[in-house]
């Protein structure tokens, strides 16, 4: 892919510190490979088999790295197996690509993937804050039962008070 959202959810990405490599893993000969990773200031590799794909996963794992693969052929699905996370491109993605990927991005859209990492690591500080908060209240309410200074039925009734917090804090992500 040549279009421009490339470099620019590229860079995106490298804003947000997600990764510490981003490399180009294709099938497609060197020269054409090279000409997209010069454009995009990355790292290739070329003429690569699905196996390949798949051992240069397994090299980054090997290193305690997460890895992140995104791709659309038959060819990346094993990759994308592979992967700690696999992202394939809903409208281009062959089947068996998008079938082997943990989430499809359903427009052929680049800058969805910044998006996404975005979303993720917002759901992921709601996700903390709202275990947090539960078993801080829980801590407190279970003490102050424990200790008598909560009757049985006023605790039972202050039960359902954290879902209401959580529920709104959660849903400050649809305003994301």
């Amino acid at each position: 892919t040549e279009r421009s959202e490339v470099g620019v959810a590229l860079n995106n990405l490298r804003q947000q510190n997600s990764f510490d490599a981003i490399e180009l893993l294709t099938g497609d000969n060197i020269e054409t490979a090279r000409h997209l990773a010069n454009k995009l200031n990355i790292n290739f590799r070329a003429e690569l088999l699905p196996e390949d794909k798949i051992e240069i996963v397994k090299q980054y794992q090997s290193k305690n790295q997460t890895v992140v693969m995104i791709g659309d052929g038959v060819n990346d699905a094993p990759a994308l197996a592979q992967a700690n996370v696999g992202i394939s491109m809903g409208t281009t993605g062959t089947d068996v690509a998008i079938e082997t990927a943990d989430v499809t991005l359903m427009r052929d859209d680049w800058n969805l993937v910044p998006e996404l990492f975005t979303s993720a690591n917002a759901t992921m500080n709601i996700i903390k804050w709202n275990f947090g908060f539960t078993t801080a209240y829980n801590l407190v309410g279970l003490s102050l039962a424990a200790f008598g200074i909560l009757p049985p039925v006023l605790a039972a009734a202050a039960q359902s008070l954290p879902d209401v917090g959580i529920l709104l804090n959660s849903s400050r992500l649809l305003t994301k």
